[in-house]
């Protein structure tokens, strides 16, 4: 199976034998609701400057955006968190190309607003070769414009999930990236970008490698 066949075989099962339907219907309208704020088309886009940051990886380690970029393209993938299953099974998917991305002379990071060791949780159980980076308040994706407040029913549907992301993310706001693909040229512009207001629906992982190429072709 690939990607989105994965995300939606674990939704099928999710939405029928674990949630409770109203539970369900609260999840789909606060998406279509996310969806339809027009937040996602307003993020940055193909062309725009990134915006740089310095962050922690989950052993306490910096890591520069601005030092990446001096070696080569930069592929950044922001990420809810080590609850959320399907930005796991993502995140697997992405691993898989991880090999490719790198052979094409790029830096692949993720980016969370998770405490460290929820990202190092995470990448012990996804068995990821990239690291997560910690973005404490969600101002990187603030950066990106791809943060948002979750609405007061979808906060307690998760509560009803024992989700506390207060405690997750060691911060009180209750915000979360929208998840996100983008790859940066040397330059620091947006050559590729993806961004998934419905959390549920990724693009193929092979799309960044495809990004990659046509870079190394126009350089």
């Amino acid at each position: 199976m690939n990607l989105q066949q994965k995300l939606d075989a674990f939704k099928l099962n999710f939405e029928t034998k674990v949630a409770p339907p109203e539970v369900v219907d609260i999840i789909h309208r606060t998406t279509a609701e996310l969806i339809a704020t027009g937040q996602a088309g307003r993020a940055l886009k193909v062309g725009d400057l990134a915006p740089t940051f310095t962050l922690t990886n989950a052993e306490g380690e910096v890591v520069s955006s601005a030092d990446l970029l001096a070696q080569g393209p930069l592929v950044v993938t922001f990420y809810r968190g080590v609850w959320c299953p399907y930005c796991n099974i993502d995140l697997q998917a992405i691993e898989e190309v991880a090999d490719e991305i790198r052979a094409l002379g790029a830096h692949l990071v993720s980016i969370s607003m998770q405490t460290a060791a929820n990202s190092l949780k995470s990448q012990r159980q996804n068995r990821l070769s990239y690291p997560i980076l910690a973005d404490e308040g969600g101002k990187t994706a603030d950066g990106f414009g791809i943060r948002f407040r979750l609405q007061d029913e979808l906060i307690d549907a998760y509560k009803g999930f024992n989700v506390d992301l207060p405690a997750l993310n060691g911060e009180p706001s209750w915000t979360l990236p929208m998840p996100a693909r983008y790859v940066i040229a040397q330059d620091g512009t947006i050559a590729y970008a993806e961004v998934s207001p419905d959390y549920t629906q990724r693009p193929d992982p092979k799309e960044l490698v495809t990004a990659l190429q046509d870079l190394k072709s126009l350089a």
